[in-house]
This record gives structure tokens, C-alpha cells and sequence, in this order.
């Protein structure tokens, strides 16, 4: 017993292992709500079904992109092919995973509420409250528990990969929490003089969960094309432009270029320093002295930091 407790925590405290226990849950559950939304009648547990499969989808190729990132950068990549065509590492996946999983759960949403609406101009739907309240009761609980679970480990492992599926958690929380109440309020109403709203409640709660939840994604997906188009983070580059200033200014150089860019958990700089012409020569060693001295100034997770320092007399190569 002892054992299970220690490798469930073990799991649950890195990256691979929180994405594994979250895809096996997920899958659980969604094949439970598929089942169980046609069972008693309503679309909005289906689509909660339909919305974890494809969350758990993205969270195995993220858990793929994560393994493939952590081997390369740790030096554990047996597999020379991918190695020679991946020479600058697999960070660039990232951004592209993270971009297409929140773009297929936001355009999972807008059809849901397309069909919910269209639904409500027909009618409604009816269902049985009975077997739905269930399934909505057991869903909140394990949703907000895996939410506070990827939340409070995430605050030491910083994942993208594992935010996302935090939010893509506290998503279907909220979805089963406002499914819960409407359909607790629809068995309540249930054949007294109100009973003519009880098709319109499936319909009308999944239009408002849809609403709530499509715009949460946009977010990752704006960091995520912002990653892929390079686009330079302006506090990284601020600090690294402090850097650039302080050695410049210390051991005499021209000037400096800086390139920076963020590529999910990556950070990709470039440095280079124009030296003044005529200089006297220095030895190999003594230009890498100059770049650990920098690379200690910038720091950073070394493990997703390529760093680059240059130094030319020529200010064109520093172009």
C-alpha cells in the first residue's frame, strides 16, 4: 500500500506522470459520459464526453512532445535518426501542439453551441434527469480534484503542456457543475406546472457552459502563435539586453546584438559582441571564459536554453 502512495506521488510530481494520469482519467470519463449521454438523452453530456476524448487525443501527443523534449535535452535520445533530422531539438512541437489542442477544443465548442441552439429553436430535448444528475455529480468532483491536483503541482514544474490540461480540467468541472444544477433543477420541476421547461434545459445550460468555455483557450492559442511566428518576449529580451549592457561596458566592446525568441519551453538567444578593432589576440580559452561568464549572467533552466555568444570586429556579421 505503502509502495502505490509513493509511486502515485512519484507520478504525480513530474510532467509525464501528471499527463498519464490525466489522459487514463480522462478517457474513463469520456467514454462513461458518451455512454451516459445517450443513455439518458442529452447532448450537453455527450459533447462533455466528445470533449474529453479530444482533450485526451492532444494531452497523449503532449506527452509524447514533453518525453521527446526531456530525452534531447538530457542527453538520453538513443535514436540517432531523429537526432540528425532534429538538430535544433523538438521544442518547436510544443507551441504547435498546445495551439492546435486549444484550437480543436474551442471549435468543439462552438459546434456544441451551434447545436444547442439549434436545438432550442426545435423544441428541446428530453432526457432522464435521473441518470444524468448522477453522471454530473461524479464528473464535478473528479474534475475539480485533477484541476487542484495539475494546479498545485504545476506551480513547481511550470508545464505548458500541463496548464493547458489544468485548464481543459477546470473546463469540464464547470461544465458538469452548471450540468448538475440545471439538471438537479429540472428533476425538481419535473411534472408540476413548470414541467414544459424540461426540454430546454439540456439545450439552454449547454449554450451558457459554451459561452463561458469558448473564450478560456484563446489565450494558449495567442502564446502559441506568438511562439511559432518568434515573436520576442519583451521581459526576456529586457534582461538580456541588461546583461549585454553590463559586459559590454565592463570589458570594453563596441556594442552588442541581441536575438531572442520563446519557443514554448524554450528560450533561444543569440549574442554578439562587436570588439574593437585592432584588439590584441586572446586564446580560444579565453573567449569561452568571456561566454560562461555571460551564459551564468543570462541564466535560466539551462535544460531548454540554447544560448549562443559571438564576438566579431566586423559589425556586419553582427547583422
Amino acid at each position: 500500500m505503502a509502495d502505490a502512495e509513493s509511486a502515485w506521488r512519484l507520478r504525480a510530481d513530474t510532467e509525464q506522470g501528471l499527463l498519464r494520469i490525466s489522459v487514463t482519467v480522462v478517457v474513463l470519463f469520456a467514454a462513461l459520459g458518451i455512454v451516459m449521454g445517450l443513455l439518458s438523452g442529452s447532448f450537453a453530456i455527450v459533447f462533455d464526453g466528445v470533449y474529453s476524448l479530444i482533450d485526451a487525443c492532444m494531452t497523449m501527443v503532449g506527452l509524447l512532445v514533453a518525453r521527446l523534449i526531456a530525452a534531447s535535452t538530457a542527453g538520453g535520445l538513443r535514436n540517432q535518426q531523429l537526432v540528425e533530422r532534429f538538430t535544433m531539438g523538438f521544442w518547436h512541437l510544443e507551441p504547435i501542439v498546445l495551439g492546435v489542442d486549444a484550437l480543436l477544443l474551442t471549435g468543439a465548442a462552438i459546434y456544441a453551441l451551434i447545436h444547442a441552439v439549434d436545438s432550442l429553436m426545435t423544441g428541446g430535448r428530453e432526457l432522464q434527469f435521473g441518470l444524468a444528475m448522477a453522471y454530473a455529480a461524479a464528473t464535478t468532483a473528479v474534475s475539480f480534484a485533477m484541476w487542484l491536483l495539475q494546479l498545485r503541482a504545476n506551480r513547481r514544474i511550470r508545464s505548458g503542456f500541463v496548464a493547458l490540461d489544468a485548464k481543459g480540467w477546470l473546463m469540464s468541472a464547470l461544465l458538469a457543475g452548471a450540468l448538475l444544477v440545471a439538471f438537479a433543477g429540472g428533476w425538481f420541476v419535473e411534472g408540476t406546472a413548470l414541467d414544459w421547461i424540461t426540454p430546454y434545459i439540456d439545450p439552454a445550460v449547454l449554450v451558457l457552459v459554451c459561452l463561458v468555455i469558448i473564450p478560456m483557450p484563446l489565450g494558449t492559442i495567442r502564446q502559441a502563435l506568438a511562439d511559432i511566428l518568434l515573436v520576442t518576449p519583451p521581459d526576456l529580451k529586457q534582461h538580456v539586453d541588461e546583461v549585454a549592457r553590463e559586459v559590454v561596458a565592463r570589458h570594453g566592446f563596441v556594442d552588442y546584438r541581441a536575438y531572442v525568441a520563446r519557443i514554448g519551453r524554450g528560450r533561444q538567444i543569440e549574442l554578439v559582441f562587436i570588439v574593437p578593432r585592432g584588439w590584441p589576440a586572446k586564446t580560444v580559452e579565453q573567449w569561452d571564459r568571456l561566454r560562461d561568464e555571460v551564459g551564468e549572467a543570462i541564466g535560466g533552466d539551462l535544460r531548454n536554453r540554447w544560448l549562443t555568444v559571438e564576438f566579431t570586429a566586423d559589425p556586419e556579421w553582427a547583422e
